[in-house]
């Protein structure tokens, strides 16, 4: 190998020292590899020293005469038994995990020895970005991968066989013209290789994980995002019971939960929503059209252009309509309306049978586009061409702003109107593991252009732009004004929702890893070609007893050739009858549902310990204040006795002098027996009932005494408190 300083041309003719290109006569070709060198750049060791050496000239990478011999960095480890020692010992620690095992065996191996376990366990934290227990970053980057480029997949593509891919990284080993896995060789089906379709699930909970990673590093409150799951549905569009049979064919609108007005350009903002106080968010999907006309993300009906000619469009949906319609994501290629023919009864028509032409709602398109105006867009699940389509449903996908519009010749023959949409939201789109919004970037190359007419470009400045300082999209100049009201006095508050428990963020990651038959958390699961999870039991109970063909007979005469059934999706129209004949488990996430399971139920034993130790606190609390409460009675208790006694002898000595004072003038003898003195009945009462207390609690305090003994069996011996008799001159013991 050539030094750093010894470094051929590129595959351009591009010196990689120099960086500049030689010309042909400073150009020194290499007789056994025939690398360009340039001359110039080449030590003058290596030079040919004449011309006649030059025709049969190696380079340095040939020749092995300059180049040093590989230097061998030794082993730490003196011996071959010693390293066995050494591996011994890493294979033995348990507080390892088998990826810190392998590493530090390899470094061991390799001379750079065995570091310790703080700098090894410090080191790895750093570079795969754990901070502490609640960092399941950690978890998707080590298990979920893309087995092509080795990194976190972005806009993830899972294959039947359970392995997932970078959806570019798919596309490009598919146009090699591979069509089997890139771990396993099995064999991708043809539906999968032509239109791969990104796996929602498995991007949102990316997301999340790095959401959870950047909240954990930087200490702050994390923002709050929805994404697929619309968790306060509004009510259904009502149906009469005449036109139930025909379902939402003949509906009639529901009401409109939010207060913009039907002109409205832009977001729509959390103000403008009353019931929710959330706004409609990227990502947000809803049954069919007319719910999401409700919430306002795009009003008509049927129309995929929701404008007018000389105020300019709002939204626009992406259908499938227009066999020209190009989705790449983050831009797309949008084709105008009209040239149909809808006469009579016709409610569509795939035929296009006329030129369109820039009026009307195609109009109204290139107005957004001179004017710079922000436009909705929402992508419906009839796009079967696009991987960006959501699987079911209608979906929000956030703001673009048209950047150019032309006209050329259609696929079926006749003009189109095209207009180029490029995406310019504040918040990432569904499809994306990105945890920030769009950024301006460069229009794409688009071929068509060349061979286009009507060409319309915007001049001066858009209305919706991004702000370098603030760092987002915001209008830079005053929105247009609503020439229409909004019905927001007549919006009728629906009934009141519970709140909505705040879950952490393993709670959200397993809720994305639930099964969309069951709803639990996914066991052994599936992923379909369709890009949905499932549990594989629930999916084979799904089909239970139903065979993948059907024998057919021609009236009972002769056997016809046997019928393959079609077993769609449970959650979408997709065949999946070739992927249930072998399914295979999705081992990649099912290691991080387990994963994230094991923490679940080491935190839930963490908090019961918690909570054991907090009750053994409480127990020793309460035996102190018993403790504290039964000194005071018996201190209280021997003041009484005391004072009974000093009044009975004051009593018993002033009766003495009484009665000697009476037998002086009586002339009775001293000596006679003196009369027993008795307590009072009151004195009698007040003793007595302070004994009764004294022994409750001395009763309450033993018991107390023995449950917390008995619940810190093994631990550091308490200090016992003593009991106070019901003698005076007993003293406590401690």
């Amino acid at each position: 190998m050539a030094r750093a300083t010894q470094l051929p041309c590129d595959g351009n003719g591009i010196c990689m020292i120099c960086k500049n290109k030689p010309s042909p006569d400073a150009i020194l070709t290499c007789n056994t590899c025939a690398t360009p060198w340039h001359v110039t750049c080449l030590p003058s060791s290596t030079r040919p020293p004449t011309l006649a050496d030059a025709l049969c000239w190696d380079c340095p990478d040939c020749s092995l005469t300059d180049q040093p011999p590989p230097s061998i960095a030794p082993a730490k480890t003196g011996n071959s038994d010693e390293l066995v020692v050494a591996i011994r010992a890493i294979e033995s620690d348990e507080s390892l995990t088998e990826l810190e095992k392998a590493r530090r065996r390899q470094e061991l191996v390799s001379g750079g020895g065995a570091r310790s376990s703080d700098d090894d366990g410090g080191n790895l934290k750093n570079k795969e970005g754990i901070n502490g227990d609640n960092d399941f970053l950690a978890i998707l980057d080590g298990n979920i991968n893309c087995s092509i480029c080795m990194q976190l997949p972005e806009r993830p593509v899972t294959t039947t066989c359970g392995h997932n891919f970078c959806l570019k990284c798919f596309q490009k080993w598919v146009a090699q013209g591979k069509r089997t896995c890139a771990i396993c060789r099995n064999r991708i089906p043809l539906t999968m290789a032509s239109q791969p379709r990104i796996n929602s699930a498995l991007a949102i909970a990316i997301r999340m994980a790095k959401m959870d990673h950047k909240s954990n590093s930087t200490g702050g409150i994390p923002k709050v995002y929805h994404f697929v799951h619309n968790q306060n549905r509004p009510d259904k569009a009502y149906t009469t019971e005449r036109a139930k049979k025909a379902g939402k064919a003949n509906a009639c609108s529901g009401k409109i939960f939010v207060t913009v007005p039907p002109d409205h350009f832009g977001p729509i903002l959390a103000e403008n929503d009353p019931l929710r106080k959330q706004g409609v968010l990227v990502g947000e999907t809803w049954e069919d059209r007319m719910e999401c006309r409700q919430w306002g993300a795009h009003l008509p009906h049927m129309a995929g252009i929701a404008g007018q000619s000389k105020y300019g469009a709002q939204s626009v949906a992406l259908s499938g309509g227009y066999i020209d319609d190009e989705d790449h994501g983050e831009w797309f290629l949008y084709t105008g309306s009209g040239g149909r023919d809808l006469s009579g009864n016709k409610r569509t028509n795939k035929a296009q049978s006329s030129d369109q032409k820039f009026e009307k709602l195609n109009e109204a398109l290139r107005l957004s586009c001179r004017k710079g105006y922000p436009v909705r867009v929402v992508r419906s699940h009839k796009e079967k061409r696009s991987s960006y389509a959501p699987e079911a449903g209608i979906r929000y996908d956030g703001i673009y702003r048209i950047e150019k519009c032309w006209r050329k010749n259609g696929k079926q023959g006749h003009k189109v109107c095209r207009y180029l949409f490029v995406r310019c939201d504040n918040d990432p789109a569904p499809w994306t593991s990105e945890i920030h919004g769009d950024c301006p970037r460069p229009l794409p190359a688009i071929e068509e252009l060349k061979s286009a007419i009507d060409i319309t470009e915007r001049q001066g400045s858009p209305s919706w732009d991004y702000d370098e300082v603030k760092g987002c999209w915001m209008w830079r100049k005053p929105p247009p004004c609503s020439r229409k009201q909004a019905d927001g006095g007549n919006i009728v508050e629906g009934k009141k929702r519970r709140p909505m428990k705040k879950l952490s963020a393993r709670e959200k990651l397993l809720k994305e890893f639930s099964c969309q038959i069951c709803r639990d958390v996914m066991t052994s699961p599936l992923t379909t070609p369709c890009a949905h999870n499932f549990c594989k039991a629930c999916l084979e109970d799904a089909f239970a007893g139903q065979s993948f063909t059907r024998q057919r007979t021609c009236e009972g005469r002769r056997t016809l050739r046997a019928q393959k059934n079609v077993m769609k999706c449970p959650s979408c129209s997709n065949d999946i009858a070739e992927f249930l004949q072998n399914p295979q488990v999705n081992r990649e996430l099912m290691t991080v549902i387990d994963s994230l399971l094991h923490r679940n139920v080491a935190e839930e034993q963490s908090d019961e310990s918690s909570k054991e130790v907090d009750s053994r606190h409480e127990e020793i609390d309460a035996a102190a204040n018993d403790t504290e409460m039964f000194k005071a009675n018996s201190q209280n208790l021997e003041e009484a006795e005391d004072n009974n006694f000093k009044s009975r002898m004051e009593a018993k000595h002033q009766q003495t002098d009484d009665s000697k004072k009476a037998g002086v003038l009586n002339g009775k003898s001293s000596c006679e027996p003196r009369p027993v003195l008795e307590q009072p009945d009151a004195e009698k009462g007040e003793v007595v009932e302070n004994r009764r207390q004294t022994n409750a609690v001395e009763r309450k305090l033993n018991q107390t005494t023995k449950r917390t003994k008995s619940s810190n069996a093994g631990n550091s011996p308490m200090s016992t408190f003593g009991v106070v008799t019901k003698s005076k001159r007993a003293k406590q013991t401690t």
